[in-house]
């Protein structure tokens, strides 16, 4: 964003926040707002996202993925009693590090990487961590398969279907661990074409502020009643 704009961003950023029922202090809000800044800088030639308008990127992208935020931390909640209680995430497939870099930011106490198999993308999300100062996020360039975790929430947006995105990152999720699908339209086939190994605990609608379209979390762990690693069969769940 320009240095004249950056106010304005910054306070635009802090009232979705606020509407998604967040508080970010000013040092989060500059963070986010030289965060839209650098998408925009390195989209320039290295295609991050197709998104290229500064307001969608916005809304489309940061305040999408801001949208995850609080309910990821009450899934926290419900999973130690504490929210503040540090955990590890993996974002998959995060491109221009989305949701990952604004999980980063808003939540301290994760351990947030980032992995992609584009090497630039990885570098990317390497770079944000460097000139943010984050210490808590890191890139990597790499196939999800190859990670061993483990990772107490596995996430992804609109990376994949649920059968592939669980069945390439099974071996990187905990196994009292949880993927966290951000989808757009409720993804019906693709629930039932989950097979019995992997169980889906709660669908979450979102309301994106300034984004009219449907927006949701899908919530899984592995069912270790069914005795079964996910795998990409086609069978109902």
């Amino acid at each position: 964003m320009p240095d004249s704009n950056a106010a304005a961003v910054q306070q635009q950023i802090a009232a979705g926040a606020a509407a998604l029922g967040i508080a970010l202090d000013a040092n989060q809000c500059e963070r986010m707002e030289r965060y839209l800044g650098l998408i925009q800088k390195w989209n320039k030639v290295y295609n991050l996202t197709s998104v290229r308008d500064p307001q969608e990127m916005l809304t489309h992208h940061l305040l999408d993925s801001l949208a995850a935020v609080p309910p990821l931390l009450r899934q926290r909640k419900a999973a130690g009693g504490d929210a503040a209680r540090p955990f590890s995430l993996l974002d998959v497939g995060a491109g221009a590090g989305l949701p990952g870099v604004v999980v980063a930011i808003c939540c301290p106490q994760a351990d947030v990487t980032c992995v992609d198999t584009v090497a630039k993308k990885a570098a990317f999300q390497q770079q944000v961590a460097l000139e943010l100062r984050l210490p808590n996020l890191k890139g990597l360039h790499a196939r999800v398969e190859t990670l061993s975790g483990p990772f107490d929430v596995v996430a992804s947006r609109a990376f994949a279907s649920l059968v592939d995105f669980t069945h390439w990152s099974v071996d990187a999720v905990a196994p009292d661990g949880v993927w966290m699908a951000m989808k757009g339209k409720h993804p019906s086939d693709e629930l039932e074409a989950l097979p019995p190994g992997i169980r889906v605990f709660h669908v979450e609608q979102l309301a994106v502020p300034g984004l009219a379209a449907d927006r949701c979390i899908v919530w899984m762990r592995k069912n270790v009643a069914a005795g079964a690693a996910a795998g990409p069969a086609g069978q109902g769940a």
